[in-house]
């Protein structure tokens, strides 16, 4: 039996299960649509934040993040546990015990205004769109490989296959379907990180395979890691970051981002009392940390397979003749997502750090063959060689190397995981429905955050009140339909990679939502005006620092400034930006509430009760 056979029988069970749940839990009302009529045991909806929360970013992308970064790419874990610890202590029993649908719900409410309302619906859409690109991007990945065909088309797959079961089910289709992607996505995760994990050290844990000895060489395998990184002219894996500050603010980007991402605060919403959204939010946690606690692993892993597989000999022998690659490498190749580009024709696979000459190389031929600045390609080349020329003591030039030959796309190491090391085909299906499962599922959880914002928040709170609970139905299918033509727009042209395009949708979400929310719950004083001026504060200078870098509304070619660290103020990287607009944020909205009149007595006795989470005790007034 083939591979593509056994990959269409595991994707196509796993999908026969989830629409099957789609039609079993379809939503008959705008509540099921919402919070699945909000009874969802704890457990249950721990798992299916879990699915949530473990996007394509986690499954597919960060492992990746961790195989091409090493230490430095630690922040991404870091941020996103850290950040899950602060919703689940900080916000979610408070909200669930606030009771609304929906966070501008929350936000209207609290700071008696349809305007902040109206803000926190743009900030939730801006956010939301810009990370469902990523899980788009990542489902996109996936379907293009295990269905065998070209990236764009595997994107038009996936979106139809989130349309039918998110439009039909809503929140109660998700959740129950969230459940069982949960379930495939960890298998699918686990079992080939731990045969990886026997091959590479015999332990069979991969947490603790990565500290073991390297079968092979006796050496530990982090070791033996940085070696090969090193001798080919790559930063030491586990080397400490240059810029500490900004691995700080990035990872605290992530973690109030995390704090304020919609999606994931709606699910605390489905439980039926306010101490379950705590006990959920617990729960998650667990599901979450058994991926968390492996990818590191795979990470390492991947890295060290990948350059083993290209070096077969040790990295001082001839490299893999192109020939004779592997039939994983074929395969990839017909997605795009892995490029070949025999550089000096000898006809063998170069894989290294090659200071850009390889990059420069590419650039010329393009400005030559498609029409471009061919004198700065020029110098570029120039400049590139003279530095590749002095890497690893001319080494690199000694041997006839003119630059790096193979680029691999960082979003595929899981995916090809289990055929670079060999495994059994099942294996490799399995885990093409797990990726699936992570990108489909997050997706999902997104695009009704999307279709809530505008049917329940836009079209109920302030252009139709009367209208009917049929009608918003009708309206969230319609407006979740939308979101999902216009998502996979814009997973065609991407602003980065899926776990870098959803750390950009974290900083917007860290920088607007969470500030307005835990400023919404923990202070009397924020009135209206100050809410609404935080959070177009937090809002604005954090789009306006990643368009400079990223491109304005991420479209190619229209950045102001090239997106590397001696262009970015003070060093800090856009992607870390969040937490600086979370700070201003603040600051704006504490300045302008105490500069004018405090909110109406009422609100101020509801921030007070809304502070015991369990519902004891009246409002007292101090």
């Amino acid at each position: 039996m083939s591979q593509f056979v056994i990959n269409i029988i595991f994707v196509g069970l796993s999908f026969a299960l989830y629409f099957g749940i789609a039609i079993w839990a379809r939503a008959g009302s705008t509540s099921d649509f919402y919070v699945a009529g909000g009874g969802v045991h704890p457990v249950l909806n721990g798992m299916a934040t879990g699915a949530d929360w473990m996007s394509a970013a986690s499954f597919i992308s960060m492992a990746g993040l961790l195989a091409a970064g090493g230490y430095g790419a630690s922040s991404y874990l870091m941020g996103w546990t850290g950040g899950y610890v602060l919703l689940a202590m900080l916000l979610a029993p408070y909200l669930r015990k606030f009771g609304k649908f929906t966070v501008p719900d929350f936000i209207g409410d609290r700071f008696y205004s349809k305007t902040a309302a109206m803000v926190a619906v743009a900030c939730l859409i801006i956010a939301s769109t810009t990370y469902v690109i990523g899980q788009m991007t990542g489902a996109g990945v996936a379907f293009s490989r295990f269905l065998e065909v070209e990236n764009n088309t595997g994107l038009i797959i996936a979106a139809f296959v989130v349309f039918f079961y998110a439009v039909l089910g809503g929140m109660k289709g998700i959740t129950y379907t969230q459940v069982a992607q949960y379930v495939v996505l960890i298998i699918a995760y686990t079992i080939p990180a731990v045969f990886i994990s026997l091959e590479l050290t015999g332990n069979p844990i991969p947490g603790f395979g990565m500290f073991s000895t390297h079968t092979e060489s006796g050496l530990p395998l982090l070791t033996k890691l940085d070696q090969v990184v090193t001798d080919l002219g790559f930063a030491s894996y586990t080397a400490d970051v240059p810029n500490k500050l900004n691995m700080v603010l990035f990872t605290l980007s992530l973690m109030i981002g995390t704090a304020g991402l919609p999606h994931v605060i709606i699910r605390f919403f489905t439980v039926p009392k306010v101490a379950d959204a705590r006990w959920s939010a617990g729960w998650a946690l667990v599901f979450i940390a058994l991926l968390y606690f492996t990818a590191p692993a795979v990470g390492s892993m991947a890295r060290l397979n990948l350059l083993d597989t290209i070096y077969p000999q040790g990295v001082n022998e001839p490299a893999l003749e192109y020939d004779q690659r592997p039939d994983w490498m074929r395969t990839w190749e017909q997605t795009g997502l892995i490029k070949y580009n025999d550089l000096n024709g000898d006809g063998r696979i170069q894989m290294y750090n090659d200071s850009g000459l390889g990059a420069a190389e590419l650039a010329l031929t393009n400005a030559e063959t498609e029409g471009g600045d061919v004198g700065a390609a020029t110098t570029a080349v120039d400049a590139a060689r003279v530095l590749h020329d002095l890497e690893a003591e001319g080494r690199f030039a000694d041997a006839g190397w003119a630059g790096n030959e193979l680029d691999v796309n960082n979003d595929i190491l899981v995916l090809a995981n289990p055929e670079i090391a060999q495994l059994p085909p099942w294996v490799v299906g399995l885990i093409a429905a797990g990726g699936l499962a992570a990108a489909l599922s997050t997706a999902a959880g997104l695009l009704l955050a999307i279709s809530s914002a505008i049917s329940h928040d836009l079209i109920k709170g302030h252009f139709n009140p009367n209208i009917t609970d049929k009608g918003e139905l009708m309206a969230a299918r319609i407006s979740m339909g939308v979101a999902i033509v216009v998502a996979t727009w814009l997973g065609m042209n991407p602003p980065g990679f899926a776990a870098q395009v959803v750390a950009l949708a974290f900083g917007i979400a860290g920088a607007s939502l969470f500030p307005a929310l835990m400023m919404g719950i923990f202070s009397k004083r924020i009135n209206n005006v100050g809410a609404i001026a935080g959070m177009l504060t937090g809002l604005i200078t954090t789009l306006v620092y990643i368009f400079m870098y990223k491109g304005w509304f991420f479209i190619a070619g229209t950045a102001n400034l090239p997106d590397t660290a001696e262009y970015w103020i003070l060093g800090v990287s856009p992607l870390s930006f969040g937490a600086i607009g979370a700070l201003l944020n603040f600051a704006v909205a504490f300045a302008v509430s105490y500069g004018t009149k405090a909110p109406p007595r009422e609100i101020q006795e509801l921030v007070e009760s809304v502070r015991y989470p369990r519902g004891a005790g009246g409002a007292v007034d101090h």
